[in-house]
């Protein structure tokens, strides 16, 4: 079904909400908070924000989300995550906590923190498919902030975007090759966060996933 104004949450329990919410706007979706179960059920798609991974897990489960989000994602709800939003996505996760649980969707195993601390954290521009594919358009300008990547992605997730193998200064990158932005059917992930360096077209990309493109 196509929807021409679709109307898209923000999980609303902890990270960048008030960003993805401009974002959202300004590529035309309407764009809400989500912190109970009557408003997931309201939306037409959802951004979970980066955050810290482990707080969001345990936030969802005491707000009576995660059965419910999960319930959704299964019947084709199109749910972006940017960073901490990546692995709540995953299925399978690496260098978790204990008790640490995802909703899961994604046919990928993520490493949580994988970029280092917070004192490691740098802004690179990306090729990503369908936005800037290489050679086809400008790079995205990308931030990496204790950010997962992939390790591994199944057969049917779709890889958009790698880690290249020199920074914007001809310097070679230690990650290079890393898997940062992947897809799979409704879903969407990044590791990075697109809404704080002031490119929306990530959030545009998802917003017509959501209007049904």
């Amino acid at each position: 079904m196509v929807v021409s104004t679709p109307t898209v949450g923000v999980l609303a329990l902890q990270g960048d909400v008030r960003e993805h919410l401009t974002a959202l706007e300004s590529v035309g979706a309407r764009a809400l908070t989500v912190r109970r179960p009557a408003e997931l059920t309201a939306v037409d798609g959802l951004v979970i924000p980066g955050g810290e991974s482990t707080t969001i897990d345990k936030l969802l489960r005491i707000f009576e989300l995660r059965d419910l989000l999960q319930t959704r994602i299964k019947e084709g709800l199109p749910v972006y995550g940017s960073c901490a939003g990546m692995i709540l996505l995953a299925d399978r996760i690496l260098d978790g906590t204990a008790d640490q649980q995802t909703v899961g969707g994604m046919d990928v195993v993520v490493r949580r923190n994988a970029f280092g601390r917070q004192v490691d954290s740098f802004e690179t521009d990306l090729d990503v498919v369908g936005i800037a594919d290489a050679g086809s358009g400008d790079p995205v300008r990308t931030a990496f902030i204790r950010a997962p990547w992939i390790e591994e992605a199944g057969r049917d997730v779709e890889v958009l975007a790698r880690i290249p193998a020199v920074d914007t200064q001809g310097r070679p990158v230690a990650a290079a090759g890393r898997i940062v932005a992947a897809r799979q059917g409704p879903l969407l992930a990044t590791a990075f966060h697109p809404e704080i360096t002031g490119d929306t077209r990530v959030h545009g990309l998802f917003v017509g996933m959501v209007a049904g493109g």
